[in-house]
């Protein structure tokens, strides 16, 4: 089973659309939620436990798949959750391992959180792509704003910077959680934990990454904003 931690940006400070709140953590809610369903109520129908794992782990699979076919867009972080979905999928499926199968997830997870650290360190920050709506709010001046502080502002560059430190060290960290816990937790219990363990990992990289580099950002968005009017 599939339950990844997906990496919504945060809400700004400011207050903004509760349809865009919502939107943004509708992908998560699902992610998580549908497979852990479908795990116990095959579980309950009498299906094995690995073919419980893999069936409901092809959900977030799909999900990913059906919003490139109505969005008729490729997101490069929807891409690596997918692609490293699968080869988890296949390997643990190959080698009829369920533990194999829960500790995959924790892959998509280190995998994700070491590209978006090496982007950082890079000087092209993954996460600000991802951030970025929730900075300008479809608002044409405001996204404006974002391009000049991002092309000339080291203090903006800073704090986008350190939103993917953030969130890349966050994810490594879950990694780790829970590969320790798919190989001493009871396969069954682990499903559920897995989904606890990654919305503590979202809300704690929530908590910090807010004051320390979202809040920044759109005060300097706000100021930079008004300058060009």
């Amino acid at each position: 089973m599939t339950t990844t931690a997906t990496v919504p940006a945060p809400a700004p400070v400011a207050a903004g659309p509760r349809r865009a709140l919502l939107a943004g953590f509708a992908p998560l809610v699902l992610d998580a939620g549908a497979p852990i369903a479908a795990y116990y109520l095959l579980r309950a129908a009498g299906m094995g436990t690995l073919g419980a794992l893999a069936v409901s782990g092809v959900l977030p699979a799909g999900r990913i798949m059906w919003g490139w076919v109505r969005d008729r867009r490729i997101n490069a972080l929807a891409g690596l959750i997918l692609a490293v979905s699968v080869v988890g999928l296949l390997l643990s499926t190959v080698t009829g391992d369920a533990r194999l199968m829960l500790a995959k997830d924790s892959g998509v997870s280190s995998t994700i959180g070491l590209v978006v650290l090496v982007s950082a360190l890079r000087g092209r920050p993954l996460m600000s792509s991802v951030l970025r709506p929730w900075l300008t709010r479809g608002r044409a001046d405001r996204d404006d704003a974002r391009e000049r502080l991002s092309a000339g502002s080291d203090r903006f560059r800073r704090a986008e910077r350190r939103f993917s430190v953030l969130w890349g060290a966050a994810l490594l960290t879950e990694c780790v959680v829970r590969v320790v816990g798919a190989y001493t937790v009871p396969v069954d219990t682990m499903v559920w934990l897995g989904a606890v363990i990654v919305s503590v990992t979202i809300t704690l990289a929530f908590i910090v990454s807010g004051p320390l580099a979202v809040v920044p950002m759109v005060r300097m968005i706000e100021e930079e904003t008004r300058k060009g009017v």
